[in-house]
């Protein structure tokens, strides 16, 4: 037994003690106040009631006390003691993450900006650019970029590159890492959708204006008009009441819309007359368009080479000159625009001449071959054609200008054909061939489910390629 155990019994007869002298003391109050005892010794009957009372009391005594003391002692659990090492708080861990975050800054590329023009903006050594230029297939993306284009950059400290990341193309994200004098090149793919949309459009004033309500972007529009360029001027033959119908694709990433996916399918009735185009990917991967008939839509020429201008001038052999003021054939077509449009070739060719040509200005001469031949003049400056080089259908040879005799900026075009001057806006040009047949048949497969498109828009069957 312990000491504290020893505390608690001593209490315990304490207890008992005192309710011993407080019965001893209750009795000789009442010896003193009752009679004494009978003569024959016997006790009265009080006697007997305060003996049964003072029994009880202390049996209860006896049975409480011990109890008492038991549920007083304090129960020892044995214990032991463990160091624990405990993980770091848990915002500290996320602060940690947030500074590593931190470090990539993204930029958007402004208009006209360089890739040259970015790294100083932030403070980056041009010898880590040429670095990375010199990295198998980082040159081409990291040279050719455009206005809103992003990339990110992982800056540890001012003047530091540690990595930088752009998109090689739609589905594939690149991130490269300087590692001391090695570039480490990490590849992230990425989830590209093409989304199928489909619009309607009625021409009130342009085709601008009418693309715009049917919710079709800048760029759909201009595809629209070149796809159709062969065969419809729009800067004289579009009416009020055309239309048009359109299957087209959207490039989205992440859920958000990348750029625009290129024309799949198109109908244009202008003044009556229904024209019709389809995409198709040919067996050696180029991407031309066709009519219903698997006929190509690109003819051997286009009928104006610049785009959305207005025709100032057109052909006519008794046309008084606006400098010289006398009467002296116009053998072309006067298209105005402002300086620095871009002009294109009209046809495939060969450039046989580009220079100063007297009245001309800077002038171009295609010789396209089996006696076709055309003529650009007034440009204020040359592209990047020189004579005796090959150049293809709507690649840019030149820019619009006022150069020769010339009252203002405008491109004066001739076509010609054996050396006779004909007129542009009207001469016919040969039809292309067809498909083979054996191209034909996959031509009708592959665009058999964007016809089906076409005639939910336009609410009509169209007549397919002869069987």
């Amino acid at each position: 037994m312990n000491s504290k155990d020893e505390r608690l019994d001593g209490a315990g007869a304490r207890l008992i003690h005192t309710a011993r002298r407080a019965a001893a003391s209750l009795v000789d109050r009442v010896d003193a106040e009752l009679p004494s005892r009978r003569a024959d010794g016997r006790w009265s009957r009080e006697h007997w009631l305060l003996a049964s009372l003072l029994a009880t009391l202390g049996t209860l005594v006896i049975a409480i006390v011990p109890g008492i003391a038991s549920a007083m002692r304090e129960t020892e659990v044995p214990h032991t003691t463990v160091t624990l090492t405990l993980p770091e708080p848990a915002a500290r861990a996320d602060a940690t993450e947030s500074t590593a975050t931190d470090r990539w800054q993204t930029v958007k590329v402004k208009p006209g900006q360089t890739l040259g023009q970015v790294f100083a903006e932030l403070g980056l050594p041009a010898a880590d650019m040429h670095r990375l230029l010199a990295h198998p297939g980082a040159r081409s993306p990291l040279t050719m970029i455009r206005a809103g284009q992003e990339f990110e950059f992982d800056i540890p400290t001012p003047g530091t590159l540690r990595a930088i990341r752009f998109d090689r193309d739609d589905s594939t994200r690149v991130e490269l890492s300087l590692a001391g004098e090695r570039i480490v090149e990490t590849t992230l793919p990425r989830d590209v959708q093409r989304r199928v949309l489909m619009a309607s459009g009625e021409i009130t004033h342009s085709l601008y204006g009418a693309g715009e309500r049917a919710g079709l972007t800048a760029s759909t529009i201009n595809e629209l008009a070149n796809v159709f360029e062969h065969d419809i001027d729009f800067t004289r033959d579009l009416r009020e009441g055309d239309r048009f119908h359109v299957v087209y694709e959207e490039v989205w990433r992440d859920g958000e819309r990348v750029r625009h996916g290129g024309i799949v399918a198109a109908s244009f009735i202008n003044q009556g007359k229904r024209y019709t185009a389809f995409r198709y990917t040919r067996p050696d991967g180029r991407v031309e368009y066709f009519d219903s008939e698997g006929r190509p839509l690109k003819k051997g020429f286009l009928r104006m080479p610049i785009e959305f201008a207005r025709i100032s001038s057109r052909f006519n052999p008794n046309r008084r000159h606006p400098v010289l003021g006398t009467i002296r054939a116009h053998r072309g077509v006067d298209y105005a625009a402002p300086t620095g449009t871009p002009i294109r070739a009209a046809g495939d060719g060969r450039i046989s001449f580009a220079g100063w040509q007297n009245g001309y200005g800077r002038t171009i001469i295609i010789d396209h071959g089996r006696g076709y031949t055309t003529l650009y003049a007034h440009m204020s400056r040359l592209g990047p054609f020189r004579t005796g080089q090959r150049v293809r259908q709507g690649q840019v040879i030149g820019y619009v200008g006022a150069t020769g005799l010339a009252t203002g900026p405008h491109l004066h075009y001739e076509f010609r054909i054996n050396g006779v001057h004909r007129d542009p806006l009207t001469v016919t040009f040969p039809k292309p061939e067809p498909l083979p047949a054996a191209e034909l048949a996959r031509f009708r497969q592959q665009t058999a489910p964007v016809i089906a498109h076409l005639e939910l828009l336009e609410g009509r069957q169209f007549a397919t390629a002869s069987r």
